[in-house]
């Protein structure tokens, strides 16, 4: 049993009415939302507590007790010496209380909520998505960013109701709280949603000042992501709970970040691997060379060109690739050259390759005849 007093714990007078006396429990009631409860063990007993407070002043002969004779005259009021939710003797209430909310308690207290009103599913939130840029870089190493994304959010000051004040929803006058308008069309019956409530079985007389009785409001919100390393363009996250709030506290939708990697400059993904050209001299591809070649995360690695090496012959430097979610190693980097033919050559430079060309046996259309003579003349000797 509480020992805080029961007027406190709703925040009435103690001369309060019973109307507000049910407005102020329904009030916070609304405060325990599963959405924003999250297991916190915290609220679930405060809302226990004003269970206990309103099972006690919305009995009249239970109040008179205990403004009489306070806790001491409460002893048997409780089956157990305390307050269990077995002592609530008020669940055919609730649907007035609560306006519908009542199945929103069920997964926190058990299913004491039931009611034998027609059950309504509240509906979830809409889910959002937003793109993001990173570069390949980012992709490869993983990055927090902070995004601003405009939501609808459960209005603070009516706690999703759409009520002034903490009332509660009236009984729909059309459709007498049903939902549907039953139309007679000779032998057949229609049944369609009822226009004024749009099926929801109760209305709004009293709307909310901060929502206009939407019970949500448009919010921006600021949220910090972290992007995991190896992530592929076109790549889509989810983040649970980051969507909008649905209508009358529903549970929240989800956000989804589609990532996208514009090209790079140097690097060609393909899944896992990562590709590159590099130039190499025709003295290089010759006669074999180790050069230095750009990497995506570590500074530049050597790699070893064998001597006769072909343009476009492709090497490959093993988990010098993009990382594997989930740490999964990395994949590899492959690395094409190409033979770059110089385009200026000096004399010397041209007499040389002449005379190579004449001692590898080719026959080129433009090198003289002497060039020839003084060749064999050189090996003769």
């Amino acid at each position: 049993m509480s020992q805080r007093d029961y007027y406190e714990i709703l925040g009435v007078s103690r001369n309060a009415s019973i109307e507000e006396i049910k407005k102020a429990y329904r009030k916070l009631a609304l405060k325990c939302h599963p959405d924003k409860t999250k297991g916190d063990k915290e609220l679930e007993e405060k809302f226990k507590e004003a269970s206990e407070a309103y099972e006690i002043l919305s009995d009249p002969n239970k109040r008179t007790t205990y403004d009489r004779y306070g806790y001491a005259g409460l002893k048997g009021a409780f089956s157990s010496g305390g307050f269990t939710w077995a002592d609530f003797s008020h669940f055919s209430d609730v649907s007035d209380i609560f306006g519908g909310f009542e199945d929103l308690f069920d997964g926190l207290f058990g299913g004491v909520f039931l009611s034998e009103r027609r059950r309504k599913a509240y509906k979830r939130g809409r889910d959002l998505q937003y793109s993001l840029s990173i570069t390949l870089e980012e992709a490869a190493r993983g990055v927090e960013r902070s995004i601003t994304i405009p939501r609808l959010e459960t209005c603070e000051t009516c706690y999703g109701s759409g009520t002034r004040d903490g009332a509660a929803p009236q009984t729909c006058p059309t459709c007498k709280g049903s939902g549907q308008i039953r139309y007679a069309q000779g032998f057949f019956t229609i049944n369609t949603t009822c226009d004024r409530c749009r099926g929801e079985g109760n209305v709004i007389v009293d709307a909310c000042k901060s929502c206009g009785g939407r019970g949500r409001v448009e919010k921006r919100r600021t949220i910090k992501i972290t992007i995991p390393s190896g992530v592929d363009n076109d790549s889509r996250l989810r983040i649970s709970g980051e969507g909008e709030d649905g209508p009358k506290c529903g549970p929240k939708g989800d956000l989804y970040i589609r990532v996208e990697i514009p090209e790079h400059k140097i690097f060609e993904r393909k899944g896992h691997h990562l590709g590159m050209t590099y130039e190499i001299s025709f003295s290089q591809a010759a006669l074999g060379d180790e050069v230095e070649v750009e990497t995506i995360l570590e500074e530049k690695v050597k790699l070893t060109i064998p001597p006769g090496a072909q343009t476009h012959e492709v090497f490959k430097l093993k988990s010098y690739g993009m990382p594997k979610l989930n740490n999964q190693g990395r994949g590899d980097l492959h690395v094409q050259v190409i033979v770059k033919t110089p385009t200026k050559l000096t004399q010397r430079q041209r007499e040389l390759l002449q005379e190579f060309a004449v001692t590898n046996n080719e026959k080129l259309a433009n090198v003289s005849k002497g060039i020839f003579e003084k060749v064999k003349d050189a090996f003769s000797k």
